[in-house]
């Protein structure tokens, strides 16, 4: 379980920040350099769910959405200085719950 976690947190980050730094060069007029990087920031993102031992690539990617999306309200409060709301963390919360239902639940 650690190992998913893992593997989860640095998917998040590559494609949180990969995304980021595409973003900066496209909207916020950042060297050329910062798109190039971002972009290969995006391939290691593709890269590492595969690294995942669950056999289902819809669950791991499911699954992985939630975790991006507890990943994005950190981002956004510590990179863009933008506090989550009360609605954010419980939204956050209820994806938490749903990527360990998802996970870990027991199956036949």
């Amino acid at each position: 379980m650690f190992n998913a976690i893992i593997l989860f947190i640095l998917a998040g980050l590559a494609e949180i920040g990969g995304g980021y730094l595409v973003w900066l060069w496209l909207r916020e007029a950042k060297p050329f350099w910062y798109g190039i990087i971002g972009g290969v920031i995006l391939i290691l993102y593709g890269i590492i769910p595969t690294l995942q031992k669950f056999p289902n690539f819809g669950r791991v990617y499911a699954a992985y959405g939630g975790v991006f999306i507890i990943l994005a309200v950190l981002w956004g409060w510590s990179v863009d200085k933008k506090a989550p709301d009360y609605y954010d963390w419980i939204g956050a919360a209820i994806c938490l719950v749903g990527v360990t239902i998802m996970l870990w639940a027991p199956r036949h």
